[in-house]
C-alpha cells in the first residue's frame, strides 16, 4: 500500500511524539493557567511545544519556527522569512480542558506565504492527517497503521456544516446565502473541522471571528491537497506571514472544488 511522502511522515512522527506528551498530561490532574488574551494554557501545551521544537531543530536547526506558545518575533525579522515552520502545539486547549478529545497538534511548513506541508494529529483517537504540496493528503488512523489517500466530496444536499464548539457566532445568514437554509450543523473543536471536510465527511466550515495563523496553516494544506480550499470572504486563498498581525481574516473552508465559491461569496456580500 502506498504511503504519505517520507518527509511528511517525519513531521508526522514529531506530531505523534508531541501527542504522547499531551496525553501524559491529559490523563493527570492538570492545572489550567490563563494567558494575557484570556485563553487557557496547560502543561500539555508547553510539553508539546518542547517536543516539536526539539524535533524540528533536529531536521533543520536553521529554519525558523513560529509557534503559539513562543514569543512571536517582530515583523521586522519575520518579513524576511521565505520558509519557516508554523506550529500550534495544542490547538483546542478549551476542548482539552473539557476533556472531550477534540484537540489537535498542528505543524505546517510555510514557503513563500503558502502552506506546503501539513501535519494534524488528534492525540486521543490517534488519527494523523498529512499533506504535502502536489502530493496529496493522507490519513493514518493509528500509529504504524496503513496510510489511506483522502479526498473531499461534492457538496451534499443537505450540506453538512462543521462548526466551532467553543466559538459559536452569528453566521447563519451568510451560511444560508452560501449553501441554502437546509443544512445540518455538526459542532467540532480545533482544526478537526478542516480534516472532516478533507476526508469527505463534511462540506463547509465558516468562521466569522478571530483565529490565528497557526490555527489554520497545517489543516489548510491537508484540505487543499484533498481537493478543497480555505478562502477569505473575498474568495482569495489564505496566505501567511502577511504582516505584523498574526490574526487571520474571517474565512470559509470548503470541500467541493467544482463550485465557484468566490462568486457565491461576492453575491452574498452584495445582497
Amino acid at each position: 500500500m502506498s504511503a504519505a511522502p517520507a518527509f511528511a511522515r517525519q513531521i508526522g512522527e514529531i506530531a505523534r511524539a508531541a501527542g504522547a506528551a499531551i496525553m501524559a498530561v491529559y490523563r493527570s490532574d492538570f492545572a489550567v493557567q490563563t494567558k494575557a488574551d484570556a485563553s487557557p494554557l496547560t502543561a500539555a501545551d508547553l510539553a508539546a511545544q518542547q517536543v516539536i521544537l526539539t524535533g524540528l531543530a533536529g531536521l533543520d536547526p536553521l529554519l525558523p519556527v513560529l509557534s503559539e506558545e513562543a514569543k512571536a518575533l517582530p515583523w521586522s525579522e519575520r518579513q524576511h522569512w521565505s520558509r519557516y515552520w508554523l506550529v500550534d502545539p495544542l490547538d483546542g486547549t478549551r476542548e482539552f480542558v473539557k476533556r472531550n478529545g477534540e484537540f489537535t497538534v498542528n505543524i505546517a511548513l510555510i514557503d513563500q506565504q503558502q502552506s506546503v506541508l501539513g501535519a494534524v494529529l488528534a492525540p486521543v483517537t490517534g488519527e494523523l492527517y498529512l499533506a504535502a504540496r502536489g502530493q496529496g493528503a493522507w490519513l493514518q488512523t493509528q500509529a504504524e497503521g496503513d496510510w489511506q489517500r483522502i479526498s473531499t466530496r461534492p457538496l451534499q444536499q443537505p450540506p453538512l456544516v462543521a462548526g466551532s464548539r467553543s466559538h459559536g457566532g452569528s453566521q447563519r445568514a451568510l451560511l444560508e446565502q452560501l449553501v441554502g437554509s437546509d443544512y445540518e450543523l455538526v459542532p467540532l473543536g480545533s482544526s478537526l473541522k478542516f480534516c472532516l471536510i478533507a476526508r469527505g465527511a463534511a462540506d463547509v466550515y465558516l468562521r466569522l471571528g478571530l483565529t490565528s495563523e497557526w490555527d489554520t496553516a497545517a489543516a489548510q494544506c491537508v484540505l487543499d491537497e484533498a481537493g478543497g480550499a480555505v478562502l477569505d470572504l473575498a474568495g482569495r486563498p489564505f496566505r501567511y506571514n502577511r504582516g505584523e498581525s498574526l490574526l487571520n481574516p474571517e474565512f470559509i473552508a470548503v470541500g467541493d472544488g467544482t463550485i465557484d465559491w468566490a462568486a457565491r461569496l461576492r453575491a452574498a456580500v452584495q445582497s
